[in-house]
């Protein structure tokens, strides 16, 4: 893999934070005073990947418009709230192999995330200076595909591969024209990766191999 830098998703791909996010949009529902039923995991994490908006949407279809616009404001704060208090739940070998991967490659993270969620989980972890730099939908307003070009742009990068573990990951690798790598571990599905891993360990090991 001759590959100067690496991307990474987020969800999915680093950690997962559906039960804490789960906590975070039932109390955001109790608070806001709206009737519906309790919030699951389940419920995230069929909708993780897509920009946070679009997961509320999905998610709350039936509500009114000002409820989702409600629910969407409120959650993009308590989320980051709650996971700051309760974490998320790495994947194995995620932190041991970003060690040993920075060492190597440039790294970095584009996620359909709100603001300030990337920052959590790097400050949680104590490795905000393991990544070069970040970009997620919150901080921009634009999908995947036009973050992770602005991030290969200014990053001055030569030879990226995107990793993921859903389709739109490898959608904006394709219309960015990098290589796409997929966890087979995660969220979602690809249709046809580069290359594809069953474990974080496994990745790690095949990076440091080449």
């Amino acid at each position: 893999m001759n590959h100067d830098s690496i991307v990474f998703d987020l969800d999915g791909t680093l950690w997962n934070t559906s039960e804490a996010c789960a906590i975070a949009w039932n109390n955001v529902l109790e608070r806001e005073a709206i009737a519906y039923r309790t919030i699951t995991a389940s419920d995230v994490r069929a909708v993780t990947g897509k920009p946070h908006e679009e997961c509320i949407r999905a998610t709350f279809s039936d509500l009114t418009e000002a409820q989702i616009n409600c629910i969407s404001e409120a959650t993009m704060i308590e989320d980051n709230l709650i996971i700051d208090r309760l974490g998320g739940i790495l994947y194995d070998c995620v932190l041991t192999g970003l060690d040993a991967l920075k060492g190597r490659y440039r790294l970095f993270i584009v996620s359909n995330c709100q603001s300030g969620y990337i920052e959590t989980f790097l400050r949680l972890n104590h490795i905000e200076s393991w990544f070069e730099d970040i970009e997620c939908w919150g901080n921009t307003g634009q999908p995947k595909p036009e973050n992770l070009r602005r991030i290969i742009e200014r990053n001055n990068m030569c030879s990226p591969i995107m990793i993921g573990d859903a389709e739109g990951d490898e959608a904006a690798a394709r219309a960015c024209g990098v290589p796409f790598a997929f966890v087979e571990y995660g969220f979602g599905t690809c249709v046809a990766p580069d290359t594809r891993f069953t474990s974080f360990c496994q990745l790690t090991e095949r990076f440091l191999a080449s």
